[in-house]
């Protein structure tokens, strides 16, 4: 199974809790002005790869917490991705998705996609929201914009509403 990438960071510790190997899934719907990766926007750029080559990155390193979805926009190939996250789940492994899409859209979007719909609930975590320039704040912890929101996704399925994660929160 393929996936289109912009590219694939072994380790960041600036993406989601603890150490962590990074996809930036290639091509994006949102768009957003003043985007930090808009190289990610275009769907025919970046490199195929299969998703086999980079659970075997994550199996080579015992030290990762976990992986994060990043982008482009992650549930643009949910299918592909939501394999990934299982496969990463299997080895007791988190993921976090980050996305331009809210919780609310996402919801709409899983009755629909059964892909988004299982990418949705694969995911530890969930970044969500559009990056909006105007709500910049640089000392928010793993998020650009003061509009998006780190969801506990378990919690939030289990009690019908939104459930931020306790690692997310402001002061």
């Amino acid at each position: 199974m393929l996936l289109r990438v912009a590219g694939i960071i072994k380790e960041s510790v600036v993406d989601g809790p603890g150490l962590r190997l990074v996809v930036f899934a290639q091509g994006c719907p949102h768009r957003c002005p003043g985007c930090h990766n808009p190289h990610t926007w275009d769907p025919a750029g970046g490199t195929s790869v299969e998703v086999e080559e980079v659970l075997a990155m994550v199996k080579k390193n015992p030290l990762l917490k976990g992986i994060t979805l990043s982008g482009g926009e992650p549930f643009a190939q949910a299918g592909a991705l939501a394999y990934l996250a299982r496969q990463v789940r299997a080895l007791g492994r988190d993921v976090t998705t980050y996305t331009g899409y809210t919780w609310e859209e996402l919801l709409e979007l899983a009755k629909r996609d059964g892909a988004v719909k299982e990418l949705l609930e694969l995911s530890d975590y969930i970044v969500d929201g559009p990056y909006i320039q105007e709500k910049r704040d640089p000392a928010l912890p793993f998020r650009g914009s003061s509009n998006q929101r780190i969801i506990d996704v378990p919690a939030s399925l289990a009690c019908g509403r939104v459930v931020i994660a306790s690692w997310g929160r402001i002061g």
